[in-house]
């Protein structure tokens, strides 16, 4: 069945958006403020399971993941503002139509045009189906010949112009989409968002996922995968996705107490995610450190930093970088070193084992005492 999965999806989602289809959804409530200039039919094709436009912020550049009808892409179009942007990207005709049917009026309503759609594959952003079918249309595939000239085509355009550029996002979200990817192509899915992202920029995304694995017999019903079921990943294999993708930061930032839909057993509850991108790079010494403020007695980071609560910690300049930002900040204290070492001359660091630093490397020079004065008379006795 797997080979006819994209299929399924296809036509099954093709027909929610002439119809509304309530088995495709979960029940989520949104800020009434972002609602009010919506259109009734994209309220009513919604088939999502969380609200990551509630973590967006303005000014920030946004990729919508499988946006559907484009309830997600033009809520946060609102959150992120006349200076923002949000791209949605579907594969399905009939989803990208009913999105760009609404594009000038609700941009009128709110006073700017921010939003795009663009058609692709969510494991595959690179490639511009849209540009592809125009050039199929031109040159048809009839031989293995004319088979190869297309995949050198392809290659080309994804290398040239692809769909989304690489580093070119702040955030990527999603809603309740991830789990519709074939399970052996789930971790280029997880690698074409982490490709996407700037530096420290970061994904949220809700989505479906089960308590237990997920049986042979259930993976292969195509109608359970195309309703979100079958191509759920278990809990904590979705947070491991995005670390194997090179994620960090990795946290729940909701989860449903009640599942959604019970089969056989098996629980199905949304799941949203927040993960960032930005730890890789070289590791230099600039003498900082940093304090762990608890309240756990100590902590492993992605890198497999170990810190220990109020102890002051050495870490490498990047590191220090990191534990400055969200969504370490709260937790750390971050100590400047006692003297700044340029960055062009810093020396390697080596992020290995739990090195203390020495607390003369971050003193700050607060006005010391003078020496109190003497109770003693010179030459005299002492009382």
């Amino acid at each position: 069945m797997s080979n006819d999965v994209e299929f399924h999806v296809r036509e099954r989602y093709a027909k929610a958006a002439e119809a509304t289809e309530a088995a495709l959804c979960c029940p989520v409530t949104y800020d009434p403020r972002w609602l009010a200039v919506l259109p009734k039919e994209i309220l009513e094709r919604d088939y999502g399971c969380g609200d990551p436009s509630q973590h967006l912020r303005a000014g920030e550049t946004v990729l919508d993941l499988g946006s559907g009808a484009g309830k997600i892409a033009y809520i946060a179009s609102q959150v992120v503002g006349p200076k923002g942007r949000v791209i949605g990207v579907d594969m399905n005709d009939a989803m990208l139509a009913l999105a760009r049917k609404h594009r000038k009026t609700v941009g009128d309503a709110i006073g700017y045009q921010n939003v795009e759609f663009r058609k692709g594959r969510i494991q595959d952003l690179a490639l511009d189906l849209e540009l592809l079918e125009d050039h199929l249309a031109r040159h048809p595939v009839r031989t293995s010949e004319e088979l190869a000239a297309l995949e050198s085509w392809i290659a080309g355009q994804k290398r040239e112009r692809p769909l989304v550029p690489t580093a070119s996002v702040d955030v990527v979200v999603s809603n309740c989409v991830l789990n519709l990817v074939r399970a052996d192509q789930k971790p280029e899915l997880f690698r074409e968002i982490r490709r996407v992202l700037k530096r420290g920029g970061r994904a949220v995304i809700s989505d479906i996922t089960s308590d237990e694995p997920i049986p042979a017999h259930l993976a292969a019903d195509a109608d359970l995968w195309s309703g979100c079921i079958s191509g759920a990943l278990r809990e904590d294999e979705f947070l491991k996705a995005f670390e194997a993708a090179g994620f960090h930061g990795i946290r729940i930032l909701a989860r449903d107490a009640t599942p959604w839909r019970v089969v056989e057993g098996i629980e199905f509850r949304s799941l949203t995610v927040e993960a960032f991108v930005g730890k890789d790079g070289p590791c230099l010494e600039r003498k900082q450190a940093v304090v762990y403020m608890g309240p756990w007695k100590s902590v492993t980071d992605d890198d497999g930093h170990v810190l220990c609560r109020g102890e002051r910690m050495a870490v490498c300049d990047k590191t220090f970088g990191i534990y400055t930002r969200e969504p370490y900040a709260s937790s750390i204290l971050a100590i400047p070193p006692t003297e700044d070492i340029p960055l062009a001359q810093a020396k390697p660091f080596t992020c290995t084992g739990e090195p203390l630093r020495d607390p003369r490397d971050s003193k700050q020079r607060a006005q010391e005492l003078p020496p109190k004065p003497s109770a003693c008379s010179p030459g005299g006795k002492c009382c």
